[in-house]
C-alpha cells in the first residue's frame, strides 16, 4: 500500500508504517495542483490542514482507501463524498484531547486571576494588587458543549477543582454531566466550547445565543474560530453580558492556520484585558504530536488487516 503525507507529522507515524511494510512518501513541499497529478498513484492520504480535500481531488483520487486527518477537526474533507466513493476517512482527536483540555484550563486560570495583565504590568514597573485581585474557579458552574474527546478531557480535569459541570451534546444520548443546551445558558459562569466547524455549528455563539444567557459569562474556544461571530462576541464584552474570552482560534482563520491579518475586530481584542489569546496551539504541544502519529499507525494498520 502506497501512502502519501500532504503535511508533515511526528516520524514516528512513517517509522511505524514503514516498518509494517507500507510504502510513504511525502508531498508535503509540493502543491494542490502537483499532488492533483499524482494521487492516483497511492491508496492512502495523510493530511493536516493545507488545503481542502474536495470532489475535484477526490475524483482524481482512483485508487483511495482511506483519508487520515493528524489532528482532531475534518471540516478541510468532504466527508460525505469521500464515503460515497467508498473511502474511509478518520481523525486523531484522541492524541491531543489532553493537550486542548489543558490549555483550556490555563487559559481561563490565566484569565480569572488577572496573570498575563499583572505579569506585563511589572514588567513595565507597575505593582497593583488591589487591582489585579482575582476569583476562584472553585464554585463556579461550567458548562461544556461538545462532550467528545477534549470535552470530556476538559471535564475530567475539572472535577478536582470544586465545580459545578454541566455537559451538552447533541449527538450523544448517555453521559456524564447530561445537561440541556437551555439549562448551560441559564445556569453557566464559564462556558466551554468543543464541537468541530459543521454547517450547524457555525456561528452558534452570537447574538442569539448570547442574549439567552441568564447571568453574564466567560466562554472559551479551542475549537473552531468561525464557531463564534467575532462581532457578536465583541458586543457581548461591550455590554458586559461577556465577562471574558479565551480564544485559541478566531473566525478570521484559514483552512490552514495560517497567521490572521490584523482588522478592527481582532484589534479590539488584542487590546481588551478581558481576553486570553493564543495562536491555534491548544492541541499543539510535543506530546500530542507523538500520540496523534501513534494513534493514527493504530487505526491505519487495523483498516487494512481487516480490509
Amino acid at each position: 500500500m502506497k501512502i502519501i503525507f500532504i503535511d508533515t507529522t511526528h516520524p514516528k507515524l512513517i517509522e511505524d508504517l514503514n516498518s509494517r511494510g507500507f510504502i510513504c512518501d511525502q508531498a508535503h513541499d509540493k502543491s494542490r495542483s502537483e499532488i492533483l497529478k499524482i494521487i492516483n498513484n497511492y491508496d492512502g492520504l495523510i493530511i493536516r490542514s493545507r488545503f481542502k480535500i474536495d470532489k475535484i481531488f477526490i475524483n482524481a483520487a482512483k485508487k483511495l482507501k482511506f483519508i487520515a486527518r493528524a489532528g482532531s477537526g475534518t471540516e478541510n474533507i468532504d466527508i460525505k463524498y469521500a464515503d460515497k466513493k467508498n473511502i474511509k476517512c478518520f481523525n486523531a482527536a484522541e492524541g491531543n484531547r489532553q493537550a486542548v483540555a489543558e490549555h483550556a484550563l490555563a487559559m481561563i486560570l490565566n484569565l480569572l486571576n488577572n496573570i498575563s495583565v499583572s505579569d506585563l504590568e511589572i514588567r513595565t514597573g507597575l505593582w497593583n494588587r488591589e487591582k489585579n485581585r482575582g476569583f476562584e474557579l472553585s464554585g463556579k458552574t461550567i458548562g461544556i458543549i461538545g462532550f467528545g474527546n477534549t470535552g470530556s478531557s476538559f471535564a475530567k480535569i475539572l472535577e478536582n477543582f470544586n465545580v459545578k459541570i454541566m455537559a451538552y451534546d447533541k449527538y450523544k444520548k448517555n453521559y456524564k454531566f447530561k445537561s440541556s443546551l437551555g439549562e448551560i445558558l441559564a445556569n453557566s459562569d464559564i462556558i466551554s466550547l468543543h464541537i468541530p466547524l459543521t454547517d450547524e455549528t457555525k456561528y452558534l455563539v452570537n447574538k442569539d445565543f448570547i442574549d439567552k444567557a441568564k447571568k453574564p459569562f466567560y466562554i472559551i474556544n479551542t475549537s473552531r474560530g468561525q464557531c463564534i461571530e467575532t462581532k457578536a462576541l465583541i458586543n457581548g464584552l461591550k455590554n458586559k453580558q461577556i465577562l471574558g474570552a479565551c480564544l485559541d482560534v478566531f473566525e478570521q482563520e484559514k483552512n490552514s492556520f495560517e497567521k490572521i491579518a490584523e482588522n478592527e475586530d481582532l484589534k479590539y481584542l488584542i487590546e481588551s484585558n478581558k481576553t486570553i489569546l493564543t495562536p491555534h496551539i491548544a492541541g499543539w504541544t510535543f506530546e500530542s504530536n507523538y500520540k496523534i502519529a501513534e494513534k493514527l499507525s493504530e487505526k491505519i494498520i487495523n483498516l487494512v488487516e481487516k480490509s
